[in-house]
């Protein structure tokens, strides 16, 4: 078997030339597109890496400062509002005026620790203990006498009694 004798015929010689030089040209186009389109990538990935290191840096400051002021607020926190409370009036069969008014006479008293730290609250709940139990109270003739139950310290300090017949 033999091959046939195209080598011969120039018509066949410029057309594998040609394929040969359009190979090489395209080749070398690709290598120019794929160079340049990689150089491209690469800034872009190094410009992202960049940017990422920045905003962890930045994430890490403003975490810093976030928990330092936290920190100043927790310490800065003060009394804002006073809630007292009578449990047990209606086991004396109380009227609600009077309970009101003896909830707010309680406050009244209470009333020098709004704007104080929590802190020096709590410090001096002993004080706070002792002025409300130790004040007599008189509702429609009878003296009675109150008990702190409960005692919650926060922006609201809320306290609980309950009323006894002195």
């Amino acid at each position: 078997m033999r091959i046939p004798p195209l080598y011969r015929r120039p018509a066949w010689q410029r057309f594998f030339a040609g394929m040969a030089v359009g190979g090489v040209i395209s080749w070398c186009i690709f290598l120019y597109i794929y160079g340049v389109w990689q150089e491209e990538n690469t800034e872009l990935i190094r410009k992202q890496a960049q940017e990422i290191v920045d905003l962890k840096d930045e994430k890490k400051i403003w975490q810093e400062e976030y928990k330092e002021i936290n920190k100043r607020k927790i310490e800065q926190l003060t009394v804002q509002k006073i809630n007292v409370r009578i449990t047990n009036w209606e086991k004396y069969k109380l009227d609600l005026l009077s309970v009101s008014e003896t909830e707010d006479a309680v406050r009244d008293d209470m009333s020098l620790m709004i704007a104080k730290d929590i802190e020096t609250v709590y410090k001096s709940k002993d004080l706070l203990k002792k002025i409300i139990e130790n004040k007599p109270i008189k509702i429609n003739n009878k003296r009675y006498k109150l008990k702190v139950k409960e005692m919650v310290f926060y922006t609201n300090l809320s306290i609980q009694l309950e009323i006894q017949f002195e």
